[in-house]
């Protein structure tokens, strides 16, 4: 066991720490802030010299990555906690819950060697991410101006609007409002176009760069050759969540992990049963249904599989029967390359 065995509590302002000293059994707490890169690595610097061998965890919440590349630079040893399978390692509260208490439970729990770890990705593999959130976040506000666009010429009586995406839309939508529109709606729509042209340019920009990521990136490349539906993008996401040695034990846990599985009563009393737990990355989750939607086609070769679903349950259904496919597809492919998933090409 190290010399030293700590837990990190992270927020904006501060990060609250607990850590022990296994030689004498001093218990060292405080906090550290403000919790920016710089005040932390000087704080590390500190009090570990190098000489120490030392063991830090922190919560898989907002904030680990830097905590983590600064333990991981400064030569101590990093473990990245499960949050929600954190929290249920406490039971139930027997006081409030306080930066101190959520710092000294992440310590027990690594000294006990019970910390319910999270696999630390490689720092591309963390820009690759940032980049599929990026692209993520830009394709729904997209999609909410889209909308905006309908909802105006809907109120105001104008007639339904085709594709957006087709080349000559803008102008012909400009038409529309000048002729239909009053002057505060033909302003809306002038805005709205003016918004959509500049998240098309964003969004061409970081489709390329993960066009790019996604060319360099050995799963990626061999997600994308082998599986229908899965594009650059789709196959970075799949290899960006799933790849590594030993990620997952089955592919039900990773179809898990996505979110994509279905609520049961006796794992959820907050809700009604049969809905999806959407409990993991929105960005997967958003892909691989996207990739599923690809089998509506006639053409794929799982197409039969996708109508006779849609005809009993309808196409979101379908669409997800397919993700859940492709994510369990994806799970043995990344499990064979093992970490040469994550090796760039």
């Amino acid at each position: 066991m190290p010399s030293i065995v700590g837990g990190l509590d992270v927020h904006r302002k501060q990060i609250t720490f607990d850590y022990l000293d296994t030689v004498t059994g001093e218990v060292s707490r405080g906090r550290v802030a403000p919790a920016d890169r710089e005040h932390f690595r000087v704080w590390l610097s500190r009090r570990f010299p190098r000489s120490q061998e030392v063991a830090l965890a922190v919560e898989g919440c907002t904030g680990w990555r830097y905590v983590v590349e600064e333990l991981q630079r400064a030569g101590i040893e990093a473990h990245l906690a499960e949050p929600a399978d954190t929290a249920a390692a406490r039971g139930r509260k027997k006081h409030a819950k306080t930066d101190k208490t959520d710092a000294r439970l992440i310590r027990e729990l690594l000294a006990q060697g019970r910390l319910p770890e999270c696999w630390i990705p490689p720092g591309h593999i963390l820009e690759c991410r940032a980049l599929l959130e990026l692209y993520h976040d830009l394709r729904t506000e997209h999609s909410a101006w889209v909308q905006r666009v309908h909802a105006v010429l809907f109120h105001q009586g104008a007639p339904a609007f085709g594709d957006l995406s087709r080349a000559a839309a803008p102008a012909q939508l400009a038409e529309l409002a000048r002729a239909r529109l009053s002057p505060a709606g033909q302003a809306q729509i002038a805005t709205y176009l003016r918004m959509l042209e500049g998240l098309e340019a964003e969004l061409a920009a970081v489709r390329r760069r993960l066009g790019a990521a996604a060319r360099q990136l050995r799963g990626a490349r061999t997600l994308t050759e082998s599986l229908y539906g899965v594009g650059p993008v789709t196959g970075l996401a799949l290899t960006c969540w799933l790849g590594g040695a030993g990620r997952f034990s089955s592919s039900r846990k990773a179809v898990r992990f996505t979110g994509l599985d279905i609520t049961v009563s006796s794992s959820d009393s907050k809700r009604p049963p049969g809905y999806l737990s959407r409990q993991g990355p929105p960005v997967l989750r958003w892909c691989v249904y996207e990739a599923g939607k690809a089998h509506a086609r006639g053409a794929a070769p799982d197409h039969g599989y996708y109508a006779a679903v849609k005809d009993r349950r309808g196409g979101t259904r379908a669409a997800l029967a397919e993700a859940r496919k492709i994510i369990r597809q994806a799970c043995h492919i990344l499990a064979e390359l093992g970490d040469d998933a994550l090796t760039p090409v």
